[in-house]
């Protein structure tokens, strides 16, 4: 049967599929639209299932604030190729997605997954996308943070995004967004040293302890260097103890005390593509 050009531009508009899948799936379908969509879904699942075993390790990170500036959201959405992750449609798709994400902030990934995506689960959403872009795609992660006031940073080509809660309303936006770019720039693993988790405490004294050892320092000294070197490792990896990497004579502790006197950061979110 003969397919109308005004057909095939409405089933891309309702599902965002290419001229040409639309018009096949159209044919396909007889020109019926439901059974047209439900085509390109299977034709998503059907390469989502070949392709399982690929890595998607390509994509964009996105982060956003609400407009009360008091409610972030961060999602991943992955794909395997970086000229994928360049589409105009695939960074459009990935907004629309931290915009779903930031309206309803769900608990955990797995209820994020399950939200309704125009008509569908946001996790049949992706897997139907795949049938566009013909790469396996999948969201790895999601995170929130509520605060008092948040800031969030995309490095250049959303490779990487963070997301920072302060303890105060109405901070200057410039110090936030310095302290969320120092968050991207040196990967800390921790607000404060009070928030490492023990076990890497535990693996940082063994490892200075073997070190020290190695050094040939007194086994009298070894817990004492250990502790020495944790001290060192917290300043490095917490980042509130971090020198601003805007100014390296300044811990971002100090940074935010000279900004408003007991300012601090109470969130953090940061997720990197591998």
């Amino acid at each position: 049967m003969s397919i109308k050009a005004a057909d095939v531009a409405k089933l891309r508009k309702m599902t965002g599929a290419g001229m040409m899948d639309c018009k096949k799936a159209l044919t396909e379908a007889e020109g019926d639209f439901d059974r047209a969509i439900q085509v390109i879904r299977e034709k998503g699942q059907a390469i989502a299932n070949k392709r399982a075993d690929r890595e998607a390790t390509e994509g964009a990170v996105i982060a956003k604030v609400s407009a009360n500036g008091k409610q972030g959201a961060i999602i991943a959405l992955n794909c395997e190729t970086d000229f994928v992750s360049k589409n105009e449609d695939f960074v459009s798709f990935a907004n629309k997605i931290c915009d779903l994400a930031l309206e309803k902030l769900p608990e955990n990934l797995d209820e994020f997954l399950s939200l309704d995506f125009d008509g569908k689960t946001l996790k049949e959403a992706v897997v139907e996308r795949s049938g566009i872009t013909g790469e396996k795609m999948e969201i790895p992660f999601y995170g929130k943070v509520n605060a008092e006031y948040v800031s969030a940073y995309i490095h250049m080509g959303n490779k990487l995004a963070t997301l920072i809660g302060f303890n105060q309303a109405g901070i200057d936006a410039k110090v936030a967004r310095d302290v969320a770019m120092q968050a991207a720039a040196m990967a800390p693993i921790a607000i404060d040293k009070d928030d490492v988790p023990a076990k890497v405490i535990e693996e940082e004294l063994s490892i200075g302890k073997e070190k020290a050892r190695q050094e040939g320092k007194p086994e009298e000294m070894l817990d004492k260097i250990a502790q020495g070197r944790l001290g060192k490792f917290f300043k490095e990896n917490t980042l509130l103890n971090q020198m601003s990497v805007k100014d390296n004579k300044v811990t971002i502790a100090n940074v935010l005390k000279n900004a408003s006197a007991g300012l601090t950061v109470t969130a953090m979110k940061r997720y990197a593509l591998k």
